[in-house]
This record gives C-alpha cells, sequence and structure tokens, in this order.
C-alpha cells in the first residue's frame, strides 16, 4: 500500500483543457499566430510553458517569457476557472483520506494558480500540501518538485510513495528521485507515452487508481 501520494494536477485530477487552450491561444495572437483549432494546443497541457513554447513554436528567451506574461493575462483572470474535476475523483480522494493516505498535488502550473484552482474546485482539504513551479519559472521540473514535497512530508523518506499523472514528465520525475508511478489513460498523455516513459503501473479509472494504490502487493 502507498501512504503518501502526490497527484499531478492538469489531466489527472483535472480536465484544464479549455481555459489552457484558449490562454496559449491568446498568448499567440499577440504574436499574430492564429490557430485555426483551439484542440492543436492540447500539446500545451502538462510540460512546462517555457518548454512548449520554445520547442513547438521555436520561441527565443525573451519571446518565451513574454508569451508566458500574455498567457497569464488571460488565464490569471478567466482561464483559472475555466476548468472541472474528472469524475470520480471526489470519491476517490475521500476513499483515500478514510484509509490515512497523505496526499499532495505535484505540478508544474505555478503553486499561486494551482491552490487557487484547488480552492474554487473544492479539493483544496483533501491535500496536505500543494506544490509547483514558481512565477519565475524556478522549480518547474517535475523531479525538482516531487523533491520538494518528499522533503516536506517525509525527509528521511520513510513513506513508501507514488507520483500519479497522465503524462511522461510524471513518470520521468518519479524515476528521477526513486519512487513509483502511476500513468493514468484518462488526461492527455497516452498510454504508449506512459509505457515509453516506463510507468510502474497504468491504470484507466478512479476506481482501478483507488485498487492500485491499496494493494498490498506494492
Amino acid at each position: 500500500m502507498k501512504n503518501l501520494c502526490l497527484f499531478d494536477l492538469d489531466g489527472t485530477l483535472t480536465d484544464p483543457k479549455v481555459g489552457i487552450t484558449k490562454s496559449v491561444g491568446y498568448a499567440l495572437n499577440s504574436f499574430g499566430i492564429r490557430v485555426a483549432d483551439i484542440d492543436d494546443l492540447k500539446k500545451f497541457i502538462g510540460p512546462p510553458l517555457r518548454d512548449s513554447f520554445r520547442e513547438h513554436y521555436n520561441f527565443s528567451a525573451e519571446e518565451t517569457e513574454k508569451a508566458i506574461d500574455k498567457y497569464r493575462e488571460y488565464f490569471s483572470e478567466t482561464g483559472i476557472f475555466e476548468n472541472t474535476l474528472y469524475g470520480g475523483i471526489i470519491d476517490m480522494l475521500d476513499r483515500l483520506k478514510d484509509k490515512k493516505i497523505t496526499l499532495a498535488i505535484a505540478t508544474s502550473k505555478p503553486t499561486v494558480f494551482a491552490a487557487r484552482i484547488a480552492e474554487h474546485l473544492g479539493f483544496r482539504k483533501y491535500f496536505e500540501i500543494i506544490a509547483g513551479s514558481e512565477l519565475d519559472g524556478a522549480r518547474s521540473r517535475k523531479g525538482e518538485i516531487i523533491n520538494y514535497i518528499l522533503d516536506a512530508i517525509d525527509p528521511e523518506r520513510k513513506k513508501s510513495a507514488v507520483i500519479i499523472g497522465d503524462r511522461k514528465h510524471d513518470i520521468i520525475g518519479g524515476r528521477e528521485t526513486g519512487i513509483d508511478s502511476i500513468g493514468v489513460t484518462w488526461g492527455y498523455g497516452s498510454r504508449s507515452e506512459l509505457e515509453e516513459a516506463k510507468a510502474t503501473w497504468i491504470v484507466h479509472s478512479t476506481d482501478e487508481l483507488y485498487r492500485c494504490i491499496m494493494s498490498e502487493n506494492k
């Protein structure tokens, strides 16, 4: 049984598609870039924004910072609320808390935004800590965020911890920090992506996730 569960936010606990894609579209518009199909921007869900703007649009460091500023201009006022919980999440969190499992959120999203989303959608109370990146881009790698949480909750690494997420960055972060990982298939990463990243386990529903966490074989 895992007694410390670190959850990714976007694509794992919540579906942020509308808010994130509209925010990215708003930022790209400021550069004169028009995206006809907003679904083309789903690739921005999960990885750090700086990486995505550089990778997908070949932005310079200066352009990337301007794009992030424009993204946050829309996201902080509107996009942050264009977000919904996946079905079954609250029931699963209730069941885990009943079993005295320690819960944390480990997200590449800035901590301040992640905390506002958790409060707005009513699930902040389940988590001992919410940790993400800093607004200046510091601590944006998933491995750094996982280590930050482990240092805060379990500095001697005695708890049985697992990172749960929908993208390869979550799985890689788990490997880098020496903890197991559970890939979930209802988010924005494919099963093949999770397999290639070497997720310890892959699940397809919140019920299956709960059973995986609670399994005595862990």
